[in-house]
């Protein structure tokens, strides 16, 4: 029977708890900024947090101007109508709209002077190299995988030309239009000088597998990945599935990399709003349940955008141990979904996953997305360490560090053998 805890042993766990997940350093696994030697590509600065594509959907809730007219608008025109509609028009209560706040309060500006144009003014006084610096100290990461894709026209220049990379920043190797536009990607592999063929004759498999060992070599990467519709199949006779048996999880054996997966965008929902139209679908993790049975010598990391989806994915998780979850994915990272998830995958699977990546898109958005993040986990775990003393096992200090290292990136390395 569990024993009623004294409020003074509660208080000391809470607080060790609290300050343990507030100062331990994070690895961001998946994002979606750059080093800094993409130059522009890497985005920050107020103008970039305003015209995100999660602000940009819930502003046109309140727009009577049409797509067309406002994609036309320069950069700060749009920017100044989103802060219009969503921070002077109206109370900004959403979870992006807190999150430019929460950057702007830690920056130590003073949003509450509504003041758009002096607050453009103190970012363009920033040098980007010092900045990305306090972005990160500030939220206290210590690494940020990027997303980097082959198929990007903005960044391949960059990857042929070489640079210098800086050591905070590694790399995921994107593969979309690999698996999901093969109709487009073979010509474009073949005028590269792959010997690939549109209906996977010849050497195609073995020349897919070259080309991922010669890009994942390039950046250097970590893992594998992909953003799959919710209505993907495995196995299935698709070019998808296809090219997963026969050169995806093959390379992935050879190189020891883990494929991601990440399950259930529906894209261009409404293409008008552009990256901000893709919508959300819930998948079959059928076929996660059979790459991970048929194929227990590959590595899977996998996160599913659907809330529906999140508890059949733990179950999942519970059956293979070559499977790794992963962060709370675009729609389900909002405080909430975060506490559910992070309270049901401590139920069913401990500690054997990663609690949270930011997604971010431009780099202050770092600061808030761990800020709110570091807030719910730790409530959460203190409720889970509560409840573990009142039986009578109470965790120490170096436990409950030991424990938030593995969930803020220590299992993610463990898992990937670095």
């Amino acid at each position: 029977m569990s024993s009623i805890l004294p409020d003074a042993k509660r208080e000391a766990i809470a607080a060790v708890v609290s300050q343990t997940v507030r100062e331990t350093g994070v690895y961001d696994i998946h994002t979606h900024l750059y080093d800094p030697a993409f130059g522009e590509l890497l985005l920050w600065g107020i103008d970039d947090q305003l015209v995100y594509h999660y602000l940009v959907a819930e502003a046109f809730r309140h727009f009577d101007i049409g797509f067309e007219a406002f994609w036309r608008l320069a950069r700060e025109e749009q920017a100044q109508m989103i802060w219009d509609a969503l921070f002077v028009e109206n109370s900004p209560l959403s979870e992006a709209c807190r999150g430019v706040l929460t950057v702007l309060n830690r920056l130590g500006l003073d949003a509450n002077q509504r003041d758009l144009p002096s607050i453009r003014k103190w970012f363009a006084e920033q040098d980007s190299g010092d900045y990305i610096t306090r972005c990160m100290d500030l939220a206290k990461v210590r690494t940020i995988c990027m997303t980097n894709s082959p198929f990007d026209g903005l960044e391949t220049p960059k990857w042929d030309a070489g640079f210098e990379r800086d050591e905070r920043f590694t790399s995921a190797l994107r593969i979309d239009p690999l698996l999901l536009e093969w109709d487009t990607a073979a010509p474009r592999l073949a005028g590269a000088g792959y010997e690939v063929q549109a209906d996977f004759s010849g050497k195609t498999m073995d020349e897919v597998q070259r080309f991922l060992r010669d890009w994942a070599k390039r950046m250097d990467a970590l893992y594998v990945m992909v953003s799959l519709p919710p209505t993907f199949e495995h196995p299935a006779d698709t070019p998808c599935s296809r090219l997963i048996d026969g050169a995806i999880l093959p390379f992935c054996r050879e190189s020891g990399l883990p494929f991601a997966l990440m399950i259930g965008v529906k894209r261009g929902v409404n293409a008008a709003l552009q990256l901000a139209g893709d919508g959300v679908g819930k998948p079959d993790l059928a076929s996660l349940e059979n790459l991970c049975s048929g194929h227990p010598d590959n590595k899977f990391l996998c996160t599913v955008l659907s809330r529906e989806s999140q508890h059949e994915l733990c179950v999942i998780a519970r059956k293979f141990r070559n499977l790794h979850i992963f962060g709370c994915w675009w729609f389900t990272n909002i405080p909430s979904v975060i506490e559910e998830m992070t309270r049901m995958r401590l139920d069913l699977i401990g500690m054997s996953f990663t609690a949270q990546h930011s997604d971010a898109r431009v780099l202050d958005q770092i600061i808030y997305k761990w800020d709110h993040s570091r807030e719910i986990i730790a409530k959460v775990l203190t409720e889970k360490y509560l409840n573990l003393a009142a039986t009578g096992w109470e965790p120490s200090g170096a436990e409950i560090q030991r424990d938030v290292e593995g969930l803020f990136g220590g299992s993610f390395r463990r898992f990937l053998g670095r």
